[in-house]
């Protein structure tokens, strides 16, 4: 049992109807639990920010989502309000099924800092456990699904073929923003890392 699905934020706020919704992105979920039937681990990862999280817009006066600014930790795209901590929309879409998880990574929980990725909060460094927890159970194979293909699933691919992990990212259970390019930047690094886009 080498083999994990990691399941990438399938929650309300990035479904349609919620604060970042990205178009699509409950067409995945039917696939993604048929995918878990198979899969000998399930890691699911859920945004999880306090009130007044340093990367919504919200939270920096004169500034709009989907605006740039320079963080301590490098360039940061400020967000509207999402997956807040306790809220209906920080919610896994009621229709994943959660039963099969055998961890929950929460992220994006320290106010100062974003964090896309599974394995490392936005500045590469500080690590969510996501990583000690897979070498503990001898997984070195990964497979990746989930929201959005160009931020969040992309800076865990990218992180965990750094790791040395064997990484797939299967599109078909993906969904993206694709802001100014950002999918085919994505794809790029991604495919630039070694991950295996199927």
């Amino acid at each position: 049992m080498n083999h994990a699905l990691i399941v990438i934020d399938v929650q309300n706020d990035f479904c349609p109807g919620g604060a970042l919704a990205v178009a699509g992105g409950d067409e995945i979920v039917a696939g993604i639990n048929a995918l878990m039937n198979d899969a000998e681990a399930v890691i699911l990862t859920q945004d999880w920010h306090p009130k007044g999280h340093s990367s919504f817009a919200s939270s920096h006066a004169g500034k709009a989502p989907l605006e740039m600014i320079d963080m301590p930790y490098g360039p940061q795209v400020l967000w509207p309000d999402h997956c807040v901590q306790g809220t209906k929309g920080a919610d896994f879409h009621p229709d994943l099924t959660t039963t099969r998880a055998d961890m929950i990574v929460r992220k994006g929980y320290n106010p100062a800092i974003d964090s896309y990725s599974a394995f490392f909060e936005n500045d590469h460094k500080t690590p969510t456990g996501l990583h000690g927890y897979l070498q503990t159970r001898g997984i070195d194979r990964l497979t990746m699904v989930g929201l959005a293909t160009d931020f969040c699933v992309n800076f865990s691919a990218v992180d965990a073929a750094k790791l040395g992990y064997a990484v797939t990212v299967r599109q078909d259970l993906c969904r993206a923003i694709d802001l100014n390019g950002s999918l085919a930047a994505a794809a790029e690094g991604m495919t630039g890392a070694g991950v295996v886009l199927a």
